[in-house]
């Protein structure tokens, strides 16, 4: 057990140490020309158009059940006119960057893995190497960006779409007056701190999931089966930092 504990440790210590050098060459690769920008607009489709879909049908999902569940907490006291402040509040400092992260990550997340793994295996890697072409310059460096810059603004979307959730509940099905639930949204949420913490969770989130699922999908096996598992590893991984790092984030800056 002592032995395979060890073993277990020292694998997890390589493995960061391989995703340190990983992080490190992404950084070298992008301060030199060529920016790739023709790249970096293509992956911004595939990781954030395609995920708006999803996020938007989430996010009105997640925002209703809030505003049902807040609704039926705060009449208990006589305080459902503050609704609209428990489910802004709920989901800018708290939901909307964590929900948005595991669903870009099962969906965007999965599908770079699995791309850049099978290029690994069809030898399509191999092929820009021997073109004296960097694979990390080339394939790797936009996607990872890609999903940097575009988890703020899923997150963001997916929290307006989930407070017009709230509010589709409370003021359509509930009764609440609409101004009522505006007015206590725009009362409690504090731009500098609340709005400010959830774009900084966004972006940390981004760097997090955008730097696990390229490198699963660079350092998987060449075969069918080393491409599953890397996909897999890859939504099992960024879902469990994410949460771990939400906890951290919000131990430290209180965001």
């Amino acid at each position: 057990m002592i032995r395979a504990l060890g073993h277990g440790t020292g694998d997890m210590v390589e493995s960061l140490g391989r995703l340190a050098v990983f992080t490190g060459h992404i950084l070298r690769v992008t301060l030199r020309p060529p920016l790739r920008l023709r790249e970096f607009v293509d992956e911004l489709f595939k990781v954030g158009v395609l995920s708006i879909l999803i996020i938007c049908i989430s996010g009105l999902a997640v925002g209703m059940v809030l505003g049902l569940q807040g609704y039926n907490t705060l009449v208990r006291f006589g305080a459902e006119g503050s609704l609209g402040a428990v489910v802004g509040l709920s989901l800018i400092r708290e939901l909307g960057p964590v929900l948005t992260a595991l669903l870009t990550t099962g969906r965007a997340g999965s599908a770079v893995t699995a791309e850049i793994g099978t290029m690994k295996a069809t030898e399509q890697l191999d092929g820009l190497r021997m073109m004296a072409v960097d694979p990390i310059d080339y394939v790797v460096r936009p996607k990872a960006w890609a999903m940097i810059c575009v988890m703020p603004l899923l997150s963001a979307l997916f929290i307006v779409t989930a407070i017009f959730g709230g509010y589709l509940v409370g003021v359509g099905l509930m009764g609440i007056d609409g101004g009522t639930y505006m007015s206590s949204l725009e009362n409690a949420v504090d731009f500098g701190n609340d709005v400010a913490g959830s774009i900084l969770k966004a972006v940390i989130f981004g760097v997090l999931v955008g730097l696990i699922a390229t490198y699963q999908g660079f350092a998987a096996a060449p075969t069918s089966a080393g491409v599953s598992a890397a996909t897999t590893s890859t939504v099992v991984i960024a879902s469990v930092s994410v949460l771990i790092f939400d906890y951290f984030i919000t131990a430290l800056w209180g965001v």
